[in-house]
């Protein structure tokens, strides 16, 4: 089937070329625009006990709110706030509440002032609209530029923080880093490229083509996105970028080292386009279809920012695949190798005695201390896993400290109680009319270790319902609010009132609702993407056997790479926890794409050992010959990853370590020493109980070698050799 695409789309470049442009550009114009949505409760379906106390908020307390912006007041030179300046606070906060400028505004609320009396707050009710990101953007600007007009010419400043400011600082840091990580990505991509091949044409043609079928893909993204109804965070872009030209220059490099061996046989150079996608094609398949199912797996998920994000991703990797088996050889073999490869002549030479054959042959000698050696290594940084934390602080972790909406957030932090903006809600609700002293009573038991202080309970008009605000000593985000939110839940529902019902609510509820959510999600997608990426691997290589080691090789990459980013982070930064996504976003790119590289080197592996060779030297040749391929392609991925490192912002660069950190793994201690010499110890086993190793030497080879003639595969290997 792979031949036949190739002699298609190889005798037909210039239309395989117009038709994609055509349609990449028609699917961009239809495409609808998204909005984003970074509000976190919007991330967890209506059954979660956070998702319902909020409903019920809304319906007993409409005039409660969570603030949508918190205004933050100090002097110009840094000393306590004078009784002048208070007053002046209040006639800001007052004058504000009445301005029209400001969208989705229903008032200005004081606030205490701070303990060491340096700061005053003014809190927004922007109402229950954090879903609309737009307007709530728009509201953070009129605020900001309110105020700076309100301050001027007093002794007052003030920065505006919350979630409306959030938003829009959020969308500012995503444009400003997805610019850094796209330019990044393209530096690294062309250098690499230049550093491969020694040519400028193959440095730049997979930008050109790559950005194609970002187009193609980015309008695909938003029909499926809209058509599901599914919510949309900004944050996927700048993992897009990466995803495609890291994947995209994986399928070219995969496509064109293979190109590259068949012009050093001989073959004319479409002829030779033609066979390297008829070999590598099905590895190519093979690899994108075990990334494709890994992130489809995420529609299991119940965090609707992950069940967006893997449709999405699924989407850039198959339009990826599609080009890489057309677009990519049809452009390629249009041009001449000596146009293409200029002004390099290596092309055409065979490099002899490479370091990678060496690695090979120790593979050869010693399978079982490379196994061990790679192994060991691998454990050893995995054990570190085990100390993991989440962070659930969404907004911090994807902006950098220094813009105003996370001064704002961290200077609350410190100068109130650590909860004070954001308090947990105790919702008490009946038919019937509360009885009041049973709620006091109830109230009194809330104050348990980590409350800084518990509220007398409010009741709405009806009396049927009851909200007791307490108030956190931590910082609602940490992984000590989260334990306090177990605790008071559980002493909430043992002690509900008779009759009543209790749902424990507020941010820091929302975030161990998510814990919970992530958790279960471990349970589900986890089991069922690692099930189907065996049932492909045991499709591509016709045996029940290699698929195990090499799903237990990938895990064990995963556990390795959690403990690096652990370590790094945790352990050597001092930061308190890892963001709460990060184990989901390593099982998608090092799981997934790094299973790409296991299944080049499996597949060339099976090649060489269909020519007649024995286990180990199999390896020995596979590695030799996929070595550069596996040693380029994971090289230029981890750099792209990488490069999300430099966004400015703790999400990126967690993401960023821990995703190049994982593809190093997975390209140059699983792929090229573990594999191999797992494959080289089990031996013809590996391939049980098709033994689709041995096909071609008993039909080619050793029938040959009987005749006393040189069979084509010993000619081809001779031209290698």
């Amino acid at each position: 089937m792979f031949h036949r695409i190739g002699r298609v789309v190889v005798r037909h470049p210039f239309w395989t070329l117009i038709a994609w442009i055509v349609a990449a550009v028609a699917i961009a114009a239809s495409a609808p625009t998204l909005s984003s949505n970074s509000d976190e409760s919007s991330f967890l379906p209506k059954s979660y006990e956070s998702i319902q106390a909020m409903e019920l908020q809304q319906s007993a307390f409409p005039s409660k709110f969570t603030p949508g912006a918190e205004i933050l007041f100090q002097r110009t030179d840094g000393q306590p706030l004078t009784a002048a300046d208070k007053a002046q606070v209040a006639t800001i906060n007052k004058e504000l509440s009445s301005r029209t400028d400001i969208p989705l505004n229903k008032g200005v609320y004081p606030a205490p002032f701070s303990k060491d009396g340096l700061y005053g707050l003014g809190m927004v009710n922007l109402g229950n609209n954090s879903s609309d990101q737009q307007k709530m953007s728009d509201a953070a600007k009129a605020i900001r530029a309110d105020v700076a007009q309100l301050t001027k010419g007093t002794d007052l400043t003030a920065k505006v923080g919350g979630s409306a400011a959030q938003v829009l600082d959020q969308a500012d840091s995503n444009k400003t880093g997805q610019a850094i990580i796209g330019m990044g990505t393209f530096v690294i991509i062309i250098l690499a490229m230049l550093l491969i091949f020694r040519a400028p044409l193959m440095a730049v043609l997979p930008i050109l083509l790559i950005g194609v079928v970002l187009v193609a893909a980015n309008g695909l993204i938003a029909d499926v996105t809209k058509a599901l109804n599914l919510s949309y965070n900004a944050s996927v872009s700048g993992i897009l970028i990466v995803v495609l030209f890291g994947v995209g220059t994986d399928y070219i490099l995969f496509l064109m080292f293979r190109y590259r061996e068949r012009l050093r046989a001989g073959e004319d150079h479409k002829e030779a386009m033609i066979n390297a996608v008829g070999r590598v094609g099905e590895a190519i398949a093979s690899a994108a279809g075990t990334v494709i199912i890994a992130f489809l797996a995420l529609c299991l998920s119940s965090i609707s920012f992950l069940k967006q994000m893997g449709p999405s991703l699924a989407i850039s990797v198959g339009v990826t695949l599609l080009a890489g088996l057309t677009l990519v050889p049809a452009v390629f073999s249009w041009i001449p190798p000596r146009v293409l490869f200029w002004p390099s002549k290596k092309w055409q030479i065979e490099p002899q005695g490479s370091r990678f054959a060496a690695m090979g042959n120790t593979v050869k000698r010693r399978p079982a201390l490379v196994a061990v050696v790679s192994g060991v290594l691998m454990v050893a940084i995995a054990l570190v896993a085990t100390t993991y934390k989440a962070s659930f602080d969404f907004a911090s972790g994807s902006m950098p400290k220094t813009v105003e909406s996370m001064v704002v957030q961290d200077t609350i932090t410190k100068s109130y109680s650590a909860g004070a903006a954001t308090p947990t809600d105790v919702f008490v609700t009946s038919s019937s009319p509360l009885d009041k002293s049973a709620v006091d009573a109830l109230g009194s038991k809330l104050d348990i270790a980590g409350v800084a202080g518990v509220a007398p309970a409010k009741y709405n008009a009806e009396g049927t319902t009851a909200d007791i605000s307490v108030v956190f000593s931590n910082d609602p985000s940490s992984s000590q609010a989260l334990d306090t939110v177990a605790k008071l839940r559980d002493v909430a529902h043992a002690n509900a009132p008779n009759g009543t019902k209790v749902l424990v609510g507020g941010m820091s509820a929302i975030y161990a609702d998510i814990q919970k959510a992530i958790d279960r999600d471990y349970s589900v997608v986890f089991p069922v993407a690692a099930v189907l990426i065996m049932l492909i691997l045991g499709l591509m290589l016709r045996s029940v056997v290699a698929p195990w080691y090499l799903m237990a090789s990938v895990g064990l990459g995963f556990a390795a790479t959690l403990g690096a980013t652990v370590l790094v982070f945790q352990h050597l930064s001092h930061q308190g926890g890892l963001m709460f996504m990060l184990p989901v976003f390593i099982y998608l790119f090092v799981v997934a794409i790094g299973t790409d590289y296991n299944i080049l080197m499996i597949s060339r592996l099976r090649e060489e050992a269909r020519e007649g060779r024995e286990p180990r030297d199999a390896a020995a040749q596979a590695l030799r010959h996929a070595g550069p391929t596996v040693a380029a392609a994971g090289a230029i991925l981890a750099g792209t990853f990488a490069s999300m490192m430099l966004a400015g912002n703790s999400l990126f660069a967690e993401m960023g370590f821990s995703i190049s950190i994982g593809i190093v793994i997975a390209a140059f201690v699983m792929a090229m020493f573990f594999t191999p010499a797992l494959t080289a110890l089990v031996g013809h086993a590996a391939w049980w109980p098709g033994h689709a190793d041995r096909r071609k030497a008993e039909g080619s080879r050793i029938v040959a070698s009987s005749a006393g003639t040189r069979s084509e595969d010993d000619e081809l290997d001779a031209s290698r050799h």
